[in-house]
């Protein structure tokens, strides 16, 4: 947890003497002797006291041991303690001492990369490389940069090798298991959780993530034994307390959430799945202002996050603003992919606005939807507008999206597969990459060419939108043995997915499946959800 600079140097003053009157008083330190205080250094910082690590070593520079010769380590304990100023200041004033240069550089990169630098970190990520190319945790710390950068195969690919490097790093393993839930399911990942605990019982990031991928799979019970263990080992961690509301909020238990959520202050304000949680509990509460608020948030964050759409549009209904829903969501109604649900409330506000027949017109469209294919969310300008920045930058995503969608609203599908293949092998570590490529295909008609990128980015993450588009290519082609074993088998390792559910109920409504839907509508049923809603 990061601490306040005062907090800091509250605490320094208070150890600083302390400790200063354990450090042998004399010369300057000889190689032996910096070897050994490094390694006490290093060693507080992994118990997860680094300011203890900062003070020794600030005694030792006073007492005149070389600042080169430690520097990368105390830049180290600043950033352990969530110091990045005073880490990348120490950094920039000196050089490191040979034995010392990997380190330094990787914390340089840390400092870049907690700030959103990609490009400062992988040059110092580059520079530590060079000095020692088989540090694990150095790996780790590539591995969290890909990732960032969209970057995911290569991603897995320097996480395997943090793990050859070293099998007992907690932290490769700790960040391979998260690989692997995106890869393979919560299910595979826990082993990995595990194994990182086996190493460091008490390391609150694994804890974490362990806790909730017990969670997401509805293993509540162990969940919460292991929001007890973090919650000792790290007594300020906000994490616990958030899991936990997301429990109660799944049980219903809405006062017992709100109450549990607040505790954590705001350590989670920008958190995605945090302002989604903060809404859902108000619009229950019946604090309608503060959930539109939350939700409004979150689609400023997400506008294409349809389920924050939907909430909006909901909280919105019923706070009776008729004139801002119209405002935002008018768009969403005239969309060919616009859902039951959203013609009947836009439709309702017309009419109390006096528009009947465009009410009528929308609430007609409700009461008798009709299927329809894929089709491209809005673009909010032509191609026109759009072609100059792409063509400044046609390998990147924040251009390239908004022009392929233009040019599928203008009917222009070929060279929006062209620019989307283009985006695509540019950047073939990128799953969504190979899933935009995947989903012009099937705009176009072609579910063979759209399967193969579904899959190509499927290897690489697999989570519900990719098991959504695959399950629909699969049927599309036929191979109905094959959608229902696929869903089947992600279902397994995500026991706890809707969509799932959802998939495979719409897929065994009819014989000779009635007894397998049956029972995947009672497990929907029992989570308060229709069975064949999609």
């Amino acid at each position: 947890m990061i601490s306040s600079s005062s907090t800091i140097s509250s605490i320094r003053r208070t150890l600083g003497l302390a400790l200063a009157l354990l450090l042998l008083a004399g010369p300057a330190a000889g190689a032996s002797q910096l070897e050994d205080l490094r390694a006490k250094a290093q060693a507080a910082i992994e118990r997860r006291d680094p300011v203890s690590a900062e003070v020794m070593l600030r005694a030792a520079i006073r007492r005149g041991a070389s600042a080169d010769a430690l520097r990368a380590h105390l830049g180290e304990a600043l950033l352990a303690q969530g110091d990045r100023v005073d880490a990348r200041k120490l950094l920039q004033e000196g050089g490191f001492a040979p034995g010392t240069e990997a380190l330094g550089w990787r914390v340089k990169g840390q400092i870049a990369l907690a700030e959103g630098d990609l490009r400062g970190a992988a040059g110092a990520f580059d520079s530590a490389l060079r000095a020692n190319p088989n540090d694990s945790d150095l790996w780790v710390a590539i591995a969290s940069l890909r990732f960032s950068g969209g970057e995911q195969l290569q991603s897995i690919e320097a996480a395997d090798r943090a793990v050859a490097l070293d099998p007992r790093n907690a932290r490769a393993l700790a960040f391979r298991g998260l690989l692997i839930r995106e890869q393979y399911g919560l299910a595979a990942a826990l082993p990995w959780f595990e194994a990182g605990l086996q190493v460091r019982p008490d390391d609150p990031a694994l804890l974490g993530e362990y806790a909730a991928t017990l969670g997401d799979m509805g293993q509540y019970r162990a969940m919460l034994i292991v929001c007890r263990k973090l919650a000792q080992v790290d007594p300020k961690n906000p994490r616990p307390a958030f899991l936990q509301a997301v429990l109660a909020a799944r049980a219903g238990e809405t006062d017992l959430a709100r109450t549990i959520l607040q505790r954590t202050g705001n350590s989670f304000r920008d958190m995605p799945a945090a302002i989604l949680l903060t809404g859902v509990l108000e619009y229950r509460a019946g604090n309608i202002n503060v959930a539109v608020e939350q939700f409004d948030r979150l689609v400023r964050m997400q506008p294409d996050n349809l389920e924050a759409r939907q909430m909006l549009l909901r909280a919105l209904a019923r706070q009776g603003s008729d004139q801002p829903l119209i405002a935002r969501f008018d768009a969403d109604a005239a969309e060919p992919w616009a859902t039951p649900y959203t013609l009947r409330l836009v439709g309702q506000s017309w009419r109390r606005l006096g528009q009947k027949a465009r009410a009528a017109a929308l609430c007609a469209r409700a009461a008798h939807p009709t299927a329809h294919g894929p089709a491209p969310l809005r673009a909010e300008f032509g191609a026109g507008v759009l072609g100059a920045a792409y063509a400044d930058a046609p390998n990147q995503a924040q251009t390239a999206v908004p022009f392929i969608r233009a040019l599928l609203k203008e009917g222009r599908k070929d060279e929006a597969q062209a620019a989307a293949d283009r985006l695509r092998d540019a950047n073939p570590g990128a799953a969504e990459a190979h899933l935009l490529a995947g989903d012009v295909s099937i705009l176009r008609g072609d579910a063979a060419g759209a399967l193969e990128d579904y899959q190509n980015g499927a290897s690489i993450r697999f989570n519900e939108p990719v098991l959504r588009r695959m399950d629909a290519a699969l049927r599309a082609l036929g191979r109905v043995r094959e959608a229902d074993a696929m869903t089947s088998r992600y279902l397994a390792q995500n026991p706890q997915s809707l969509v799932a559910m959802k998939l495979l109920a719409a897929a065994w409504a009819v014989e000779p499946r009635r007894d397998a839907y049956k029972a995947v509508s009672r497990a929907l049923a029992a989570r308060g959800q229709p069975s064949l809603a999609q």
